[in-house]
């Protein structure tokens, strides 16, 4: 154990941090001193230097580039700072195909100016690929202002642009690579054209060596929005114009044919092809696209132009497990055949790989991969489960295998992904199937630029469950890549081997090849005989020099940056320390009430935010742990932290039922939600059967009509605390007349998106269209029922039962009724919401008018309200 800083906390408003996204106006307000966020934003991983090396096809090039504008979070808002506890997440992992990852988001409802997410930046950076936030101008159809476009184009006297130099302070900071700006809002001028490669032109001016900016073929010189799909006179005014540098490069949009004439276009302004990318369209079809691969690739010829891939995340989107989408981003990146030395099968999708060469971060020491995809099931460190919990942090993905996959000779082991075991991380490399004694295979998995030293060794962690086969490193040299020698232990006193279903290491030293330059790392397996079911899994291959191998420095002011607390049971805790030198991340422990250690999280940043840490039983303090890890997985020791809970509360008694109303003997079932730390039950059923329960959520019935009151009592070791809902229920045989009496109603609201998602969409019957408003929450929508009712009952359809996202869902809503319109009465509060369709039982209430207030309109920062249905249950008044 290391040193123990005890650190008074600090109950405040502590909230999950989010990634940044602003207007115009907002970016001019932000700076990292009051943004409490910023800090938890920032990328601590430098871009690595890549190798292209060799191919391993004979049509892949490296000429011509690769640009992916992938929304790789699903939504601009809302979006964790550090990952998150969900196992399903986007974490794309063919980077070896990308030049330029464009982080694709903004929204006219959320923001415009989109920074990425820090974890991306560090996956981006550690692959050595620059990442670019998103600039959106939307159409006006879709909530786009021309103020916008005004306010970023807004000049000092002294010929400076303030909205440019906040992007360039934005991407210093929080550590990416430029901007992508899409200008797609009309009502533009030549005049505004102009200020517009002004404001570019100073960028080039002003921005650090190595930012990248490039521009979409939207807006043309004469500031109309026309989309050219080529290089023209039209739009290379915002590429280049005379001497002047506008972009660094610009996305071509989707309708072309043949790309020589931007090629030629691009020679005759002075501009290499490569810095056009010539779009295509993978939003809706995927794999199914259409692309006229001939008129950007000519069969014998330099290619015409670069490679821009408008929505590749259509793997993600489309799919439902991690297999699913881990399957689908072979097909798409690698080809239908999945294997990027085989990608020539005529008419099918061929994949990135057979149009690129897959390059390398892989050329310095160590190099360390525990197949970590970059979320899990659970979270292991050295073998042993240390957090069985579902995560993903990007910031953690390892570097994947370059070749996904390449399988030589024998052709019935089948590599993959498991995430069910792992060595360290949530994820390992599993081969399986059959060894086939007459064909060995050879699985190749990285490309790499290497040069051996004489202490170069290689590692590698397995668990196997059988002997009876074997399995060696392969290892190739780049004076002949193809060609491959296997590496074994066939004997080591202090290793043994033979264990099965146990992790095991071997060691193997590689001094004899000092001087040359390892060009590929595979994995071997033959056999004897057959051998059926066969199971490998690798946790970990290791190359590095044992000469330097680090000792880290422990952590220093480890310390509790702030805290607080929901109910006295949950903890919202933000932990910093100093920086280690040379260490490439940390890992985060939580200290257990019974003395056992669990893994919080891990990040090469010096904060981590833990959000909605429960408490241990009754615990008073809880320790925190961090130690340092380099980047050969060297290990510091560890420092410690303190912090303390509250008193323990007494419980907060409350409960929902399904139903108000109902009819004689029917079942009704009641269900608890009073606090968590409630420890026993008490209800109360006025005139019902069982008259009193104990139950979680008890089932009663009721078999006389007539209003009945229910109380529930919630009692731990502190106390007690009693809610009673007078004349909750009601028992009648007219129950079974109950309807929706807004359907079709007179319906009012504060805005509408367009005429197309007006109020009157949202009491229509039907989920194919919505009511949708735009501006700053909290929007209203107000139905005259037309005569008085009694009701009961809203069920409330939001954006996901419409077909939209569930980050579109609204979180915060209240409901009031009136009977004059004039006279609210607040009968439902919801803060907490995330499902598609929301269903509210109340007291029977007397009502004409209706109003649901949109408080949060989504799970995000999103402030546009998305309402498929809004249904409203009773009778006519009696």
């Amino acid at each position: 154990m290391g040193l123990l800083f005890i650190i008074p906390t600090i109950s405040s408003a502590l909230e999950q941090p989010h990634s940044s996204y602003w207007f115009p106006e907002d970016l001019m307000q932000w700076s990292p001193e009051t943004d409490p966020d910023a800090v938890y934003n920032r990328s601590q991983v430098p871009l690595a230097e890549r190798d292209t090396l060799y191919a391993v096809n004979d049509s892949a090039q490296s000429d011509a580039k690769l640009v992916a504008l992938s929304a790789l979070n699903q939504q601009t808002s809302g979006v964790p700072s550090q990952g998150n506890k969900d196992f399903y997440s986007n974490t794309f992992g063919y980077w070896q195909y990308v030049d330029i990852m464009v982080y694709w988001a903004g929204s006219a409802g959320e923001g415009i100016i989109v920074p990425p997410s820090a974890d991306v930046i560090d996956v981006s950076h550690k692959n050595g690929v620059p990442i670019l936030g998103s600039v959106f101008f939307p159409p006006g159809v879709f909530g786009g202002q021309f103020a916008w476009i005004e306010q970023m184009l807004e000049q000092e006297a002294d010929g400076s642009f303030p909205v440019a130099d906040k992007l360039i302070e934005v991407a210093q900071y929080y550590g990416f690579d430029g901007w992508f700006f899409n200008q797609e809002t009309n009502g533009g001028t030549k005049e505004t054209a102009q200020k517009m490669q002004d404001f570019l032109v100073y960028i080039q001016e002003k921005k650090p060596e190595g930012m990248h900016i490039m521009w979409y073929d939207s807006m043309t010189r004469d500031g109309n929005i026309s989309w050219q799909n080529y290089l023209t006179d039209a739009n290379s005014f915002f590429v280049q114009d005379g001497e002047k540098r506008v972009s660094d490069s610009m996305f071509l949009n989707f309708w072309w044919s043949n790309q020589q004439q931007s090629y030629n276009k691009a020679n005759d302004i002075g501009r290499s092809p490569y810095d056009l990318f010539a779009g295509i369209d993978t939003e809706a079809a995927g794999t199914s696209t259409n692309v006229p691969w001939n008129g950007l690739f000519p069969s014998g010829k330099a290619s015409y132009a670069s490679l821009g891939i408008y929505r590749p995340d259509w793997t993600y989107k489309t799919s439902d497990t991690m297999q699913q989408f881990y399957q689908k981003e072979q097909d798409f990146w690698v080809g239908l055949d999945g294997d990027p030395a085989n990608t020539e099968d005529p008419g099918r999708w061929k994949g990135m790989a057979n149009y690129f060469i897959g390059k390398t971060v892989i050329n310095k020491y160590p190099f360390v991969t525990h197949f970590n995809t970059g979320s899990g099931n659970l979270f292991t460190v050295d073998g042993k489960v240390m957090m069985e919990q579902s995560w993903n942090n990007r910031s953690l993905q390892d570097i994947l295998p370059t070749w996904r996959w390449t399988v030589e000779g024998g052709q019935l082991l089948t590599p993959e992904f498991d995430w069910e075991t792992a060595y360290y991380g949530g994820s390992s490399l599993k081969i399986s199937g059959t060894v086939d004694a007459d064909e060995p295979t050879n699985i190749k998995l990285y490309k790499t630029n290497l040069t051996v030293d004489k202490d170069t060794e290689l590692s590698i962690t397995y668990q196997t469950n059988t002997n009876e086969a074997n399995m060696k490193v392969g290892i190739s040299f780049l004076d002949d890549p193809d060609q491959f020698i296997y590496l074994y232990k066939e004997d080591d006193e202090d290793q043994d081997n033979s264990i099965k279903d146990e992790w095991v290491t071997q060691v193997l030293k590689l001094e004899k090849y000092e001087g040359k330059q390892i060009a590929a790392i595979s994995l071997y397996f033959d056999s004897e005989e057959d051998v059926q079911d066969y199971t490998m899994n690798i946790g970990e291959i290791k190359l590095y020099n044992k000469k330097e191998i680090l000792n880290l420095d422990q952590p220093q002011l480890f310390q509790v940056k702030d805290s607080s607390f929901e109910n006295a049971v949950f903890a919202n805790v933000s932990l910093t320390w100093n920086a280690v030198t040379d260490a490439d991340h940390y890992e985060i422990y939580r200290i257990m009430a019974d003395g056992s250690k669990e893994f919080i999280g891990a990040t090469p940043n010096q904060i981590f935010f833990i959000s909605e840490m429960r408490r241990d039983g009754k615990e008073t303090k809880t320790s925190f742990e961090i130690v340092a890890v380099g980047s050969n997985f060297e290990k510091s020791e560890d420092a410690e932290v303190e912090m303390e809970w509250p008193s323990y509360p007494v419980p907060v008694a409350n409960f929902i039922v399904d139903k108000t109303v109902i009819g004689p003997g029917e079942e009704i079932e009641f269900f608890n939600t009073s606090s968590s730390v409630t420890e026993s039950l008490y209800w109360e059923f006025e005139g019902g059967m069982p008259a009193t329960s104990t139950e979680e959520n008890p089932i009663v019935t009721f078999a006389n009509e007539g209003l009945y009151t229910v109380t529930l009592t919630a009692i731990n070791s502190e106390g007690e605390n009693v809610i009673t809902k007078e004349d909750l229920i009601f028992v009648t045989k007219g129950a079974e007349n109950m309807t929706n009496v807004a359907l079709n109603k007179s319906v009012e609201a504060d805005h509408a998106c367009a005429p197309s998602e007006a109020a009157v969409f949202a009491v229509d019957g039907t989920v194919t269209n919505k009511w949708c408003a735009l501006g700053d929450a909290p929007h209203w929508l107000k139905i005259d029922l037309g005569a008085e009712y009694s009701i009961a009952k809203f069920v409330t359809k939001h954006a996901e039962a419409g077909g939209e996202g569930a980050a579109y869902n609204t979180k915060a809503y209240s409901i009031e009724v009136s009977t004059d319109g004039e006279s609210w009465t607040i009968v439902t509060e919801v803060t907490e919401n995330t499902k598609a369709i929301s269903e509210d039982s109340i007291a029977l209430t007397s009502a004409r008018y209706v109003r649901l207030w949109v408080n949060q309109p989504t799970q995000g920062g999103d402030q546009a309200a998305r309402i498929y249905e809004f249904e409203v249950y009773g009778f006519t008044a009696q």
